[in-house]
């Protein structure tokens, strides 16, 4: 039987047990960004997928069941754009970034060309989330800022129903039902109970030894994963009764070759010379039905991941750059990534005519299933 992408349920399922993947079939969006992808997002509603970028731009492509894609609305900011969101209906999509300020396209009103401004900040905004606040009869959206402040804006007004000022600079936020998270400059992070938004209901520093560069709070509410320019990955759970569950991890590294082997070293002899390569992790996604996550980096590749059996279900060869961003859509069929530059090694490694593309991964057979359970420790 066919499934997304025309694959079989048997050319699936035949590669099982292998825990390298295979992209060859991954299938790139037609007409990409013209320059760095900041952000890419599903919509929770439909087969979109939104598109931020450094070329100031928010564009959304509709995803057809062959893996075909089609330009469908486009909106621009007056800076480079850093962050994408939807709202939960669907109808919204905000853009947020260097002018200092977030964007909204109202796609319900037919509109597919002019945003309007529905948040300001001092400085650039580095991160927004649609957010459900009791009490409130609508979505909000909160924002966060180089300014070290996260905002609540309610789209109907123009000023912040309530600002919160933070430690350090706002890197990276995340929101799933009550739990909010925002991860800043200096390895704070800061988790806010949403019946409380005003407030901070823990503050620690991440379990991490260097800078943040993502976090993406687990599917149940219940804590949230970590990525940092180390090379390394923390599961960590919110409340005190659950921190024996909580552990970190080595990810995009790879073994340097001893000086003078030439390229054709074997990856024993490169292991051996106990020096590592270490790479960013850019990008934290988890799977909307099973839970597992995706972790994607400088290197240019990805993995999935159980957190709950501390076990890799798959890696993926190196795409050919960089992966600045992730998502995985509505039913976890697909698993975009966008293969860009990730300003990881400054502004001189930017060269004119590097690679700007969004693929599109098919997630078949047993790719992101977690570990069956086979007793003793839950």
């Amino acid at each position: 039987m066919s499934s997304l992408f025309g694959q079989t349920a048997a050319a699936a399922n035949s590669n099982t047990n292998n825990t390298t993947g295979d992209i060859s079939k991954d299938i790139a969006l037609t007409s990409p960004p013209e320059d760095g992808i900041s952000d890419i997002k599903f919509s929770p509603q439909s087969e979109h997928l939104a598109v931020a970028s450094w070329d100031k731009k928010v564009r959304i492509y509709e995803i057809n069941a062959q893996g075909g894609s089609e330009g469908k609305a486009l909106f621009e900011h007056e800076q480079p754009v850093l962050n994408c969101c939807w709202s939960k209906d669907g109808t919204k999509i905000v853009g947020s970034g260097c002018d200092k300020a977030s964007r909204m396209l109202d796609l319900a009103s037919g509109n597919t060309t002019t945003a309007s401004q529905v948040a300001a900040h001092d400085a650039p905004i580095r991160c927004a989330r649609f957010v459900d606040i009791p009490a409130q009869q609508s979505q909000m959206l909160v924002t966060g800022s180089w300014d070290k402040t996260v905002k609540y804006w309610d789209l109907r007004t123009p000023n912040p129903v309530a600002s919160v000022s933070c430690q350090e600079r706002i890197y990276s936020l995340d929101v799933v039902g009550s739990l909010l998270v925002v991860a800043t400059a200096d390895r704070y992070i800061n988790i806010i109970n949403l019946s409380e938004p005003g407030k901070f209901y823990k503050t620690i520093q991440s379990p991490l030894k260097w800078q943040t560069r993502v976090v993406t709070c687990f599917n149940d509410g219940t804590g949230f994963a970590v990525g940092s320019v180390e090379g390394r990955c923390a599961i960590q759970y919110v409340e005190d009764k659950d921190s024996s569950a909580n552990f970190s991890f080595k990810c995009h590294r790879s073994p340097v070759a001893p000086a003078g082997t030439g390229t054709g070293a074997s990856t024993a002899s490169a292991a051996s010379n106990n020096n590592t390569n270490v790479y960013s992790v850019n990008a934290i996604s988890f799977h909307p039905q099973h839970g597992t996550f995706s972790t994607a980096g400088s290197d240019g590749t990805f993995h999935f991941w159980d957190k709950d059996a501390k076990h890799r279900l798959k890696g993926y060869p190196e795409v050919g750059g960089t992966i600045s961003a992730t998502d995985f859509n509505r039913t976890g069929g697909i698993f975009a990534y966008s293969v860009s530059y990730d300003w990881s090694k400054g502004y001189a490694a930017n060269v004119a005519g590097g690679v700007n593309k969004v693929m599109l991964h098919a997630v078949v057979g047993d790719e992101c299933k977690p570990r069956p359970k086979t007793g003793g420790r839950k």
